[in-house]
């Protein structure tokens, strides 16, 4: 055994007995290669024990006592005068203990990873995974009564809306700017509070009346209405909600189909306040360019000098063509006077 080659033959006299019924006797043991030799002061063998089945009846203690794994019965006794020979056989008995299996150290170090591993995804994956999941499977009627919740917050802020009732025009607007097969989004004008566009979950998209005041053709809150429709299409209103709010409301939203008040609150007005997520460029011009709208408008409307939104406008869909008009006139001038000036 390479962890034995340093110890040749070391000796101790000691006491051994084959049982416990049975006399103590004089003896000397020897460490060879990979066993413990036992012999009687005339060299008769009385036992081998192979080195590594020796165990110690009494750890730490003196005089020591070993016997044979499984086998408490048989001893041998060294005495403290033997110090020497008892410090090599624990040396390599801890050289052997060393090299065995740990059976019980891997199921710990495996126990340990599964823990860790159930924390990470506690941490890491479950939020998300209950994200997904809650959107996926809330019914419209429920997405809709979260979104009347949160409007009826943001009210406190922006006011009523100023289209009370249904208006064609925005009506109008609402599935100009939707691509064909996908329903149309309620819009709602708000008199303060909202600056650009804002979306709800239940397919409500808030507009800031500035967007019908402050410019002179529709072509740029069109613009406004395709890129927040990008995000909701980058990102679910319902799931961007959930995220602010934590595993425990998504479980609750799971359960019961609500959303607690305070969460609502803080929503709203995370949702007045927080800069839009920003949309790629090239997703944004091939929108614009499936509904058949210009892009340049929207882009100076961000930009009036155009040097942050140059891609927008050197790469309008609609250069040199002649789009169908977004509005007619009469409709658009109602838009402009819809919240009282």
């Amino acid at each position: 055994m390479t962890a034995l080659e340093e110890y040749d033959r070391i000796e101790a006299a000691g006491l051994w007995r084959p049982s416990p019924d049975v006399q103590r006797t004089d003896a000397i043991a020897s460490i060879g290669d990979a066993t413990l030799v036992i012999t009687d002061l005339r060299e008769r063998p009385l036992a081998h024990w192979s080195l590594p089945a020796v165990c110690r009846a009494n750890p730490g203690e003196l005089p020591a006592v070993y016997h044979p794994d499984g086998d408490p019965g048989e001893t041998l006794e060294l005495a403290e005068s033997e110090h020497h020979v008892i410090e090599k056989i624990e040396q390599i008995r801890s050289a052997i203990e060393r090299k065995r299996p740990h059976p019980g150290r891997l199921r710990l170090v495996v126990f340990l990873l599964v823990i860790l591993s159930v924390v990470l995804a506690s941490v890491f994956w479950l939020p998300g995974a209950l994200r997904r999941h809650a959107v996926a499977v809330l019914p419209e009627v429920n997405r809709a009564e979260i979104g009347s919740a949160l409007l009826e917050r943001i009210q406190t802020v922006s006011g009523a809306p100023c289209n009370s009732g249904r208006i064609s025009a925005l009506e109008q607007l609402a599935q100009r700017v939707t691509p064909d097969g996908s329903l149309p989004p309620n819009l709602l004008v708000m008199r303060d509070g909202v600056r650009d566009t804002a979306s709800l979950p239940g397919n409500t998209i808030l507009v800031g009346r500035n967007l019908l005041e402050d410019f002179e053709e529709p072509s740029v809150v069109a613009g406004y209405l395709i890129t927040e429709q990008a995000r909701v299409g980058q990102e679910d209103p319902l799931e961007v909600l959930l995220r602010h709010s934590g595993v425990v409301e998504n479980i609750r939203l799971l359960t019961t189909g609500n959303v607690s008040e305070d969460v609502l609150q803080a929503y709203a007005e995370d949702l007045l306040t927080e800069p839009p997520a920003q949309i790629e460029e090239q997703s944004l011009l091939a929108a614009f360019e499936d509904r058949g709208i210009a892009s340049s408008p929207y882009a100076y409307a961000l930009d009036v000098s155009g040097e942050s939104t140059l891609g927008l406008i050197e790469a309008d869909p609609l250069i040199g063509a002649q789009p169908l008009p977004i509005l007619s006139d009469a409709d658009w001038l109602r838009l402009q006077g819809l919240c009282g000036g």
